[in-house]
């Protein structure tokens, strides 16, 4: 019985693997820019960690924005899609591309984990 158990978490474990998308970093080298002063200059603002542009050093609350306090003066640089309104009411809620991988994933977890439980309980109640 501990084999089947052991197996069981091995292949509850490797699927939940499979499933969890990687996760995207930004890079740590050389940045074209010293602090938030110098992006505003050069018309940056809002700058998000998948952007080449980023670095921790701008981002001072840890939010993954850099630089998201522009001064009243600010204006993007050419090209840039920078949108420094706040023109909703809706909350946050860190939903992105990968939340239906991952409630997908937690699907496929739970039916497993569901049908190991009925294939025991079957088992169990035949040899009795």
């Amino acid at each position: 019985m501990s084999h089947f158990r052991t197996s069981t978490a091995l292949a509850v474990a490797a699927l939940a693997l499979a499933v969890a998308p990687g996760t995207a970093q930004a890079h740590e080298g050389d940045h074209p820019f010293a602090n938030c002063a110098e992006a505003y200059d050069n018309g940056y603002a809002n700058i998000s960690a998948s952007d080449e542009h980023y670095g921790k050093h701008l981002d001072r609350d840890g939010d993954g924005i850099g630089c998201d306090q522009p001064p009243a003066d600010f204006e993007p640089a050419e090209g840039t899609t920078e949108d420094t309104t706040d023109d909703t009411d809706l909350a946050a809620t860190g939903g992105n591309s990968t939340t239906p991988y991952l409630a997908g994933g937690g699907a496929v977890v739970l039916l497993a984990g569901g049908g190991v439980l009925m294939a025991v309980r079957r088992r169990r109640t035949s040899q009795s």
